[in-house]
C-alpha cells in the first residue's frame, strides 16, 4: 500500500521503518516487514499539440524540472499527445536517454492532441510491465481532447493498468461544446478521480511549473508499505 506520512506540524516525514506503521485488514493486524520511499513507474504524456504550440517551451521545460525532481530511482517513460500519440522512450531507457527526449521535444502546430488515446498508449505499455503501482501524468495545453473514438471505448485497456491517472490541463478561454470536448473532459477530470489521482486546472503559462512542482513533491514524499496477507484471508 501507499502512504503519506506528516507530523504535527504537516511537516512531510520520509525516514520511517517498519516500527513506525500498524496496517489493519477487517480489524486484523498484519505484520509489515518493509517500509521505503515509493519508486514506482511513471509515465509522463506532454501536449505538444497545436493548442499549446505558443508555450511549448514552458511546458517542455516545466516537464524537465518535473522529471528531476521525482527521484533519480524511479523508471520514467515520456510520450506525448499530439496526433499520432506515441511513447518515446521505456522503462528500461536511462535517465539520460529519457531527459534527451524531453530536451528535443517539439510542439507540432498542425496537430490535434487526443489525450485519452495517449493515456490508453501509456496505461498499454504499464500493464506490460505487471507493476502493482504506477502513475501517469498528462500535461495537457487545453482541457478538450481531439479523441476519435469515444474515450470510453479507451477506458478498459486505462483501468486494466491500475495506474494512478494525474493532470495538469490548462483551462480553454472559449466556451467548450457540450457533448463533444466538453465529454471527454468531465471524463478525465473523472478518470483522476477514480484512480485517486490528481486533476488540476491552470490558467496561465507560468502554472504548469507550479502546479507540476506541487505533484513532484507529493510523488516525492509517498512511501511503499509492504505487509504479510495470510494464505487463509486471501
Amino acid at each position: 500500500m501507499l502512504a503519506t506520512a506528516v507530523d504535527n506540524r504537516n511537516r512531510i516525514l520520509t525516514t520511517l521503518g517498519e516500527d513506525d506503521f500498524v496496517v489493519r485488514e477487517g480489524g486484523q493486524e498484519r505484520e509489515v516487514f518493509a517500509v521505503r520511499l515509493a519508486d514506482y513507474p511513471v509515465v509522463l504524456l506532454v501536449d505538444n499539440g497545436r493548442e499549446g504550440s505558443a508555450e511549448f517551451e514552458a511546458i517542455r521545460k516545466a516537464a524537465a524540472r518535473f522529471i528531476a525532481r521525482i527521484g533519480a530511482g524511479r523508471a520514467v517513460a515520456i510520450g506525448t499527445l499530439a496526433d499520432p500519440p506515441a511513447m518515446l522512450t521505456t522503462f528500461d531507457d536511462d535517465r539520460q536517454t529519457v531527459a534527451v527526449a524531453v530536451d528535443t521535444l517539439a510542439a507540432n502546430a498542425s496537430a490535434d492532441a487526443l489525450v485519452f488515446e495517449g493515456v490508453a498508449n501509456a496505461a498499454r505499455a504499464i500493464r506490460a510491465t505487471g507493476t502493482p503501482f504506477s502513475a501517469i501524468v498528462v500535461i495537457a495545453a487545453s482541457d478538450g481532447d481531439a479523441t476519435r473514438p469515444p474515450p470510453e471505448d479507451l477506458l478498459p485497456a486505462i483501468s486494466d493498468s491500475h495506474a494512478i491517472v494525474h493532470v495538469v490541463a490548462r483551462r480553454n478561454a472559449r466556451a467548450v461544446v457540450p457533448g463533444a470536448a466538453g465529454a471527454s473532459v468531465g471524463m478525465l477530470r473523472a478518470l483522476a478521480d477514480q484512480t485517486r489521482g490528481q486533476y488540476t486546472s491552470i490558467f496561465s503559462t507560468a502554472s504548469y511549473q507550479a502546479a507540476l512542482d506541487r505533484l513532484a513533491d507529493r510523488l516525492a514524499a509517498e512511501m511503499m508499505i509492504e505487509f504479510i496477507v495470510p494464505a487463509e484471508s486471501v
